[in-house]
């Protein structure tokens, strides 16, 4: 009888290491997973930006006619913006201000500070003209527009468009 519990006792404390090891495993799949996952991005390659009017905060008008090469979504209070801001902004350098739009939602005055410099930067409400122009409810959202208007790459990082490999 005593060879019996003390049997049933390893046994379940064996269980119990392998049920903590799979729990254990089946978190880090899962953080891994949304690490890797991006925004959901509505503008495919290929698909056209809709039409918008607006004007930056140095007074430049910017419409679907005129954007071309980098465009960038933010928003005030956003971690995960705050994080790809320098290196954004390190890119559109790069890249030319004439070639970057960023849109900033809400009241972000040092997102705006940072992106002023290399972008036409446009502040808007989280729904904005922009915003609905791409069909964009997630930031950060870092699109490339081609010569066409069209959507050339889309995603949440840098490393999701094509110009990864030299930014």
């Amino acid at each position: 009888m005593t060879a019996a519990v003390v049997i049933i006792g390893l046994l379940s404390v064996f269980n119990l290491l392998l049920t903590v090891a799979l729990i254990r495993r089946t978190r880090q799949t899962n953080e891994s997973a949304a690490a890797t996952a991006g925004p959901p991005i509505a503008l495919r390659p290929g698909s056209p930006v809709g039409e918008f009017a607006a004007e930056s905060v140095d007074g430049e008008a910017v419409s679907h006619d005129t954007v071309t090469g980098l465009v960038g979504f933010f928003s005030a209070g956003c971690v995960p913006c705050h994080r790809l801001l320098p290196r954004f902004a390190e890119h559109a350098c790069a890249v030319g201000r004439e070639n970057v739009v960023a849109v900033v939602a809400g009241d972000d005055p040092e997102a705006v500070a940072v992106l002023k410099p290399v972008a036409r930067v446009i502040v808007e409400d989280y729904d904005g003209p922009v915003a609905r122009a791409f069909q964009n409810t997630w930031t950060p959202a870092v699109y490339l527009i081609g010569s066409d208007h069209r959507v050339v790459a889309a995603g949440g990082r840098l490393e999701d468009l094509s110009i990864a490999s030299s930014a």
